[in-house]
């Protein structure tokens, strides 16, 4: 980031003042994605916001190193106290909260002091994804599932608040006006849902959104989780996301959508050969992409057959229970769920989809049965330490991220296997809650 640059942020921030300050927003929260899918911020009064794009906000690198329950640890490239980054944000998608008045948001990306940009950061790791795809002469849509349980507030312990039925329209009747607020909130904030519906656990709701590139994907991933908390805590309950709100209940899922275009043709509409390969790259790597898109001791808590989580290595059409299900224009990653960075996740996919792409691979016949029915049909890993194996040892996903950031992904997920060595399903569960 040269002069010429910094003196172009701070010219477009300065612009987009008075817009701002007369809607009365006052607070401009910066937002990054840690590597425990914890949405960390440092916020910047409105006068504050043009030396803020020029020039950053500071934050400590050590952030690499979080655990979900602000743990701190030791890697093998982050880590300690020392050093600084600069938070920029990104103006493009810079959004006035509807759920919170008086406050703005802007994802940022992390660089250093220089300007440089800082190889860890995961949201730059999307971008260098989006461009390997376009050296290819690809481009691609995406967008995310976000699944929530709403719980009463002043206790820890989880009760829904509702008892409607799963898919039950007693349960938006209950809660009629939080679902109205939320869904203006996300209109509010040119949120384009395209479906809103209460899902399967107690009290658990689903919001998808349309398609998006990758980066605007995961951006707008963020924004959704953070408008529905705090459109939920405005209205005296408490959101989580958590895979597994209560150990042996169906859980949170944090579903991927994806579909590759070339010259303005979706490759995913007749499922033409470039699709088919990507797909294969994607679950050729699906056990190593756990890391990443499942990456906590919760995870593994969903991650079982007969729960909707799709634990298994396969895909097929409009199949539920395949990780990887293939709907008419698109692929549907279905085992993810949102303790995962959204930005590591596109990350991880484009990745794996690519190197089928450049590999040529070969998609094994899809299955139109629950693969818990057949009995030989591959797991994906049954728990986090075997993922992390898997991660470690497939170099396409760690040479995609690099040695440093993949080093410190299996790092965090080590601290937090040490960490929570000795607790039980359900103290996973109760420490994770709400957390996420």
């Amino acid at each position: 980031m040269d002069s010429a640059e910094r003196d172009q942020r701070f010219e477009r921030a300065t612009e987009l003042f008075d817009g701002l300050n007369a809607r009365d927003v006052s607070v401009v929260a910066l937002t990054w994605v840690d590597n425990s899918g914890i949405t960390r911020t440092k916020s910047v009064p409105l006068r504050r916001l043009a030396h803020a794009a020029a020039h950053g906000v500071g934050a400590s690198p050590v952030f690499d190193v979080f655990l979900f329950d602000d743990w701190i640890i030791q890697g093998r490239y982050a880590g300690g106290p020392v050093g600084d980054l600069r938070l920029h944000p990104d103006l493009s998608r810079l959004t006035v909260l509807a759920g919170q008045p008086g406050w703005a948001w802007a994802p940022a990306d992390r660089h250093f002091q220089s300007g440089v940009p800082y190889p860890m950061d995961q949201r730059l790791q999307a971008r260098k994804a989006q461009q390997n795809l376009a050296a290819r002469g690809l481009t691609a849509k995406a967008g995310f599932e976000v699944e929530w349980c709403v719980g009463k507030q002043n206790t820890d312990d989880w009760v829904p608040a509702t008892s409607g039925s799963a898919y039950g329209h007693a349960r938006q009747v209950e809660l009629s006006d939080y679902c109205v607020d939320l869904l203006n909130a996300l209109d509010q904030q040119d949120v384009e849902v395209l479906q809103f519906h209460p899902e399967y656990a107690a009290g658990q709701f689903e919001v998808s959104t349309a398609p998006e590139d990758p980066i605007n994907a995961a951006d707008t991933a963020v924004l959704v989780r953070e408008t529905v908390r705090a459109v939920t805590i405005r209205h005296g309950m408490r959101p989580s996301f958590s895979p597994k709100v209560v150990n042996g209940g169906v859980g949170n899922g944090g579903h991927l959508h994806l579909s590759l275009w070339r010259d303005g043709t979706n490759l995913f509409d007749g499922f033409q050969d470039e699709a088919r390969q990507f797909s294969a790259g994607v679950l050729n790597h699906l056990r190593a992409l756990c890391a990443v898109g499942c990456p906590s001791l919760a995870s593994y808590l969903r991650l079982v057959p007969n729960t909707w989580a799709a634990p298994f290595v396969a895909w097929g059409e409009e199949n539920r229970e395949t990780a990887l299900r293939l709907i008419k224009d698109n692929l549907e990653i279905k085992c993810f769920d949102l303790t995962a960075n959204p930005y590591l996740v596109v990350a991880g996919v484009i990745a794996a989809g690519l190197d089928g792409i450049a590999t040529e691979a070969a998609l094994p016949e899809g299955l139109n049965v629950d693969p818990a029915l057949l009995g030989d049909v591959q797991r994906l890993p049954t728990s986090l330490r075997e993922a992390v194996e898997e991660f470690e040892k497939d170099a396409v996903l760690t040479e995609a991220f690099g040695q440093e950031l993949a080093g410190t992904l299996a790092d965090v997920r080590r601290g937090e296997m040490e960490r929570y060595k000795d607790a039980s399903p359900q103290g996973i569960a109760n420490v994770t809650r709400w957390r996420y």
